[in-house]
């Protein structure tokens, strides 16, 4: 019987085989699945892009992706590939940032991911924090709980703002440093202002809602189904200010951070209600990826937050 001819790779190959770059621009590909999305992002041609994947397919042996039509599916082992090439990206960036760091810099980029409710108070704090270093080049991404997870889990951004943290495989870093109440609010002249209303009688209202993913949502939803009530939704929204302008229409009532109401004033057409269970009061959190190399920015960024990020979301003038 012949011995099974060995057709593996000898050891090192991919090290002689496949570059850095290629490594980037396939983590690239695979995040964004779309050839034309990732060479915007690296600023190259799509053709360069297409190359340098094909490059790097033929050094792994095995197909890494199939493309139907325009759109573009990850194999099972493109997969694994691009979890290995997001490593290889991560210990990189890690290491830039120690050698940074032993040569005293503090200077270079700060990338900030933050969900929507938290746009109210974190350029404030921002604004604070660049006077005290004004050659920082700041990245700053707004959206919501769910978009915000994904970034997480791709390790886009050095920190993170958020008030609900999502359930994640990645091991996560997770540091509150201010009060978040979620307040009701209705139209001034809505019957409900002005007097203590129950949670049942709310249950009867017309809700105005965030999407599906929105942390709001979700605690909502389970406050009022652990009374065994359902939430009378008549329309969802995905931004704050959508939201109050429906309130102030008079198309129902909603739950909100009371950080999304700092600007209104005195002459404000909302009202806080006074319902039974709210305000409730969960927290703003720092997210990091548990085990990341912190740039010194990021490090004195977070410090700022911890010590300071509760004078600049203005609860006391509401």
């Amino acid at each position: 019987m012949n011995e099974q001819e060995n057709t593996s790779n000898p050891a090192g190959y991919l090290i002689r085989h496949a570059s850095l770059r290629q490594i980037q621009i396939f983590e690239a590909v695979a995040r964004n699945l779309s050839f034309t999305n990732a060479a915007k992002e690296l600023f190259l041609t799509q053709p360069t892009v297409s190359a340098q994947v094909k490059s790097f397919a033929e050094s792994i042996e095995m197909p890494l992706y199939e493309q139907v039509g325009r759109n573009i599916y990850l194999t099972e082992v493109g997969e694994h590939v691009a979890s290995s090439c997001r490593d290889v990206i991560l210990q990189l960036s890690n290491l830039e940032i120690l050698l940074d760091d032993f040569k005293g810099m503090t200077r270079g980029s700060l990338k900030i991911g933050i969900v929507s409710t938290a746009k109210y108070f974190t350029p404030v704090a921002l604004g604070k924090f660049i006077k005290s270093h004004p050659d920082i080049d700041l990245s700053l991404k707004i959206t919501n709980r769910d978009n915000l997870a994904k970034r997480i889990q791709q390790n886009l951004d050095d920190l993170y703002i958020l008030g609900q943290v999502p359930d994640m495989k990645l091991e996560l870093e997770v540091i509150p440093f201010a009060t978040n109440p979620l307040v009701v609010i209705a139209n001034k002249n809505n019957k409900l202002v002005g007097r203590k209303v129950s949670l049942k009688e709310l249950s009867k209202q017309p809700f105005i809602m965030r999407e599906e993913g929105s942390g709001i949502r979700s605690v909502v939803e389970k406050m009022f189904s652990d009374m065994g009530l359902k939430v009378n939704e008549r329309v969802t929204l995905e931004t704050n200010e959508a939201i109050k302008h429906c309130v102030v229409g008079d198309l129902g009532v909603a739950v909100v951070s009371k950080q999304t109401l700092y600007l209104e004033g005195d002459a404000s057409p909302v009202a806080i209600l006074d319902v039974e269970g709210f305000p409730i009061n969960k927290e703003w959190n720092i997210v990091h990826i548990r085990g990341k190399e912190l740039s010194i920015l990021a490090k004195e960024f977070l410090l700022f937050l911890k010590n300071q990020g509760a004078e600049y979301l203005q609860l006391d003038e509401l």
